[in-house]
């Protein structure tokens, strides 16, 4: 997909402060130091739009980056890092889980997990209450060039079945050092964009 205009559109604690033109938004989470900032600054090719931080747990709000003037890719803030604190983390749930909710431009969440490690309690937490709320969901597995491709496929494997996911076309495999996964992930969120999210009841 070409990326004609990319422009941070700003930050929110809550739905009210979400962008109100109705325009469709792919929303992008995982763990803190899963490399989300870099995952989307690889796809929209802007090296330093979302900004990275050596210090895990650092995004605190909802930001909105408006492409094309078409649609939003939206930074959720991670979760699951120890060292941040406890009036900070008990924020985060209700704020992710408001945002996710009933939010009809919502078109689909892309979960982040490190290729290098087993889906933590937060990760499995995430996926199982996506798939209660029946909100689209695909898996960008981070960090592949730090494996080789047999290793890969294996982590692949234990990962999936950890999650109990067994339809592998839901899994991307990505490098924001090599670019690697970019276009396959580009071509799920542009099929994504085209569907509306339909809460459960």
């Amino acid at each position: 997909m070409s990326r004609k205009s990319v422009a941070f559109w700003g930050s929110a604690v809550d739905k009210n402060g979400c962008p109100k033109d109705r325009l469709a938004q792919i929303a992008f989470v995982g763990r803190s130091n899963v490399g989300k900032s870099s995952l989307i600054n690889t796809l929209l090719g802007r090296k330093g739009l979302v900004k990275t931080s050596s210090v895990p747990g650092k995004t605190q709000l909802i930001n909105f980056f408006k492409i094309n003037e078409r649609f939003y890719f939206v930074d959720l803030p991670g979760y699951g890092y120890a060292h941040v604190p406890k009036a900070v983390k008990e924020k985060w749930g209700p704020m992710i889980e408001g945002y996710l909710l009933d939010n009809e431009p919502l078109r689909a969440v892309i979960l982040l997990l490190d290729i290098r490690h087993q889906p933590t309690v937060e990760d499995m937490r995430m996926h199982q209450w996506l798939e209660h709320h029946r909100i689209p969901s695909l898996f960008a597995v981070t960090k592949a060039d730090k494996l080789s491709r047999g290793q890969r496929q294996q982590r692949l494997r234990i990962i999936a079945t950890a999650l109990g996911v067994q339809d592998p076309a839901r899994f991307f495999l990505f490098s924001s050092e090599t670019g690697e996964g970019k276009a396959a992930l580009w071509g799920a969120i542009s099929r994504m964009l085209e569907n509306p999210v339909k809460n459960a009841e």
